[in-house]
């Protein structure tokens, strides 16, 4: 079986500042990658290099066989992408910015607003279908976005932070989907910071620091038989001090 993404050698600079240094990773057909990594490390460059919005790196990723710089469109068609900050159109309903997303996607209006009452359903706010956005709470921005990303049944679905301002419910539904979703066949690259969700959903975790690849295996090898949680290994591989010691400091300082 081939990787449905691969990147080869992809670096990335800005200005004197290398964000990716020589980034090499496979990814497999049906895998849910968890994509994690300290503030800076390169996670978002890599996922706007992945969605096309990025195209001034060097090396090559292709995705299901092609070059994106040579297909963009075609591979974008693949690509369900929800961003971890996105400004909706707050004057929009769900209803019309749903079908402006699937008017991107080629798809017939029917099926639109088939499949966007039924997700927005179980997101629990199909009440609020027609209602402009201006007024919406974080939590319903978001459900409206995961519906975007989704709606035209993507190959790939590229997730940045993707439970952020969801409420307890709403992210067991979200969670439930990803497995349902890779039973499918579908590949879910997941960027996050919520390590204890990112262990329980992912077949790999790829975990990036200063731009490098430093891990890149199942939770099982990462633990190297121990029973280590996602959270430990994370501090254990990309900390350089002592992390209670920081906390201490931080909690005495609001008393001298």
């Amino acid at each position: 079986m081939e990787p449905i993404i691969q990147l080869k050698g992809v670096s990335k600079q800005y200005g004197e500042k290398e964000v990716l240094k020589n980034v090499n990773l496979d990814i497999m057909p049906g895998q849910i990658i968890g994509y994690i990594g300290p503030n800076g490390a390169g996670k978002s460059t890599t996922v706007k290099i992945l969605t096309g919005v990025i195209q001034d790196y060097t090396g090559t990723v292709m995705v299901n066989g092609r070059d994106i710089r040579e297909n963009l469109l075609g591979v974008k068609q693949l690509i369900g992408y929800v961003p971890e900050l996105a400004d909706l159109y707050d004057l929009l309903t769900p209803n019309e910015y749903l079908h402006f997303i699937g008017a991107l996607y080629n798809m017939q209006d029917d099926v639109v607003t088939e499949r966007a009452k039924r997700i927005l359903d179980s997101f629990g706010i199909l009440e609020n279908f027609d209602q402009r956005m201006d007024s919406f709470s974080k939590g319903m921005r978001q459900k409206v976005l995961l519906t975007a990303g989704i709606i035209h049944n993507p190959s790939i679905v590229i997730l940045d932070e993707p439970m952020s301002g969801l409420d307890a419910n709403a992210v067991i539904v979200v969670k439930e989907l990803l497995q349902m979703l890779k039973q499918d066949g579908k590949t879910i690259f997941y960027c996050s910071h919520m390590m204890d969700v990112v262990e329980k959903v992912s077949d790999r975790i790829v975990l990036i620091d200063k731009g490098t690849i430093i891990a890149n295996d199942t939770i099982e090898a990462l633990r190297e038989g121990g029973n280590q949680s996602l959270e430990s290994i994370f501090a254990e591989k990309t900390s350089t001090g002592d992390l209670n010691r920081s906390a201490g400091s931080i909690a005495q300082a609001l008393h001298d």
